[in-house]
């Protein structure tokens, strides 16, 4: 058990206050960070990775769903200590590594997505900060496209004023116009009485900007919320989503590449995950022969 005061209670006490993390989630952070504890011996924040090894023996008997949320909360802890200051390394590497029954789709169905929206929605009714601005990154991470380190590095500058479009600074500085969607566009006029005025970046932090490392944490942690596989969610998987529900609903690839900026047409194509089942119907439906008589 940690001692009043420590690195772990700090954690804690910052997802209740900055993420509004649920009791529940709390409470199940705590104990799996005890238990973690108690299994290596010592205390968790001065865990060396040899240490964090040998919790590999410790949990080979769990669930993967239960190992994976047991391997998220300590990949958290050790992201918030290394934020913070109190640690310079990371050493989650040596973590177990859940390794689940089947393998999981690389993308969110529109279900999944609609959960997700709807729990960062239901949250950000309530106007704090925090809330407000997690519901701004989803809707631009799956209404735009954007990487993770387009997003987080924006300047204030970049939103706009008149036409619906931002520009974005891209891989080997390239610059491109990418959509705002009127969903992104509602979340962002939320967002901007919010953030620090006196900041260049549109989502600041005590640092500078957001950190990547910091936005997969906060996309962990609601997928949690809204009861989807924390492993399951990214902000390159809502990339995905955006390019892959953009092309089921008919868009096409030359304009699909120049949204994601994509210097060549054959990485847009990884993004065409199109369910067979679909491709048939296509084909059914929409080539002439489909509307040619047949002969018997």
């Amino acid at each position: 058990m940690s001692a009043p005061g420590s690195s772990t209670d700090d954690f804690l006490a910052m997802l209740a206050a900055e993420r509004g993390a649920a009791r529940n989630t709390i409470l199940a952070y705590g104990r799996d960070l005890e238990q973690a504890e108690a299994l290596i011996g010592g205390a968790l924040d001065t865990a060396t990775p040899a240490q964090l090894a040998r919790l590999g023996q410790g949990w080979s008997s769990l669930a993967p769903a239960t190992l994976a949320r047991k391997v998220s909360a300590l990949r958290q802890f050790f992201g918030f200590l290394v934020d913070e200051g109190l640690r310079e390394d990371d050493p989650t590497h040596a973590l177990p590594r859940p390794t689940a029954r089947r393998p999981l789709p690389k993308i969110l169905s529109h279900d999944q997505v609609e959960a997700l929206f709807a729990t960062a929605e239901e949250e950000a009714v309530t106007g704090t900060p925090a809330a407000v601005r997690l519901l701004t990154l989803i809707e631009m991470l799956y209404g735009s496209g954007l990487r993770a380190t387009e997003l987080v590095s924006l300047p204030v500058s970049a939103v706009p004023r008149d036409a619906p479009f931002m520009t974005v600074m891209g891989k080997g500085g390239q610059a491109r116009l990418v959509p705002v969607s009127r969903r992104a566009d509602k979340a962002l006029k939320r967002w901007l009485p919010l953030r620090d005025a006196d900041s260049p970046w549109l989502f600041p932090s005590r640092n500078g900007h957001l950190s990547r490392v910091r936005l997969f944490q906060l996309l962990k942690e609601l997928a949690v919320r809204a009861d989807l596989p924390p492993e399951k969610l990214s902000p390159h998987v809502l990339r995905h989503a955006f390019a892959t529900h953009l092309l089921e609903g008919g868009a096409d690839l030359r304009a699909l590449q120049t949204l994601l900026g994509h210097a060549d047409i054959s990485t847009t194509q990884i993004y065409t995950h199109v369910d067979a089942a679909r491709l048939v119907k296509l084909v059914n439906e929409r080539h002439p022969l489909a509307r040619a008589p047949s002969s018997d």
